[in-house]
């Protein structure tokens, strides 16, 4: 037993180096422009907003979480919002309208122009993501998501996607919480030499 437990570990961890690999190959722009812009925003006063369901939603909340809280430094906290986390909203607006609305009803209510809206999920083909982001662009929101699959539907969608190369859930997760943590970083660091 304990053989195929450490063979199952060795097995993911070989799928996530080589998808370490082939992002490090890659020049990831819209990494990049999620940084810039997300910095220039928390400068005007703007928000993060970030949503995402099942496992993509935690990485939602914890990513507001570690940019409102602190990430590795005490400093001035950063407004971000996980959309996934208000359980009367997301309640209501299931209820009361449709669970693809979840999203969009939120950033309809509280996203301003200027703001930076954070879809993240694994497959890219969600319906409340999808309309979310629809709602973020009509109301001058700049768009980015996290996603495997190649992309997804929403690639489409958004201005800036960021595409993690697997199709598997499990690797495209733990990318998109590194790839989010390393964001967090970024912005922390750029506010505490500035």
């Amino acid at each position: 037993m304990k053989n195929n437990i450490t063979e199952n570990l060795n097995t993911e961890i070989q799928k996530i180096k080589k998808t370490i690999e082939i992002l490090q190959s890659k020049k990831l722009k819209n990494f990049d422009h999620l940084c810039e812009k997300s910095i220039k925003a928390i400068k005007n006063k703007k928000k993060i907003l970030l949503f995402g369901n099942g496992g993509s939603a935690s990485d939602a909340q914890h990513l507001a979480t570690e940019l409102t809280v602190r990430y590795k430094k005490n400093r001035k906290a950063f407004p971000a919002i996980s959309l996934a986390t208000d359980t009367s909203a997301l309640t209501a607006i299931g209820n009361d309208f449709n669970f693809n609305y979840i999203f969009s009803r939120q950033i309809e209510a509280i996203g301003n122009h200027g703001d930076i809206a954070i879809a993240i999920t694994t497959s890219g083909n969600s319906q409340n993501l999808i309309n979310a982001v629809k709602v973020a662009k009509r109301k001058k929101i700049l768009t980015f998501c996290f996603s495997g699959n190649k992309g997804g539907k929403i690639k489409k969608y958004v201005k800036y996607p960021i595409i993690i190369p697997s199709n598997e859930t499990s690797v495209i997760q733990v990318m998109e919480i590194m790839i989010g943590q390393v964001f967090c970083e970024v912005i922390e660091k750029y506010f505490a030499k500035n």
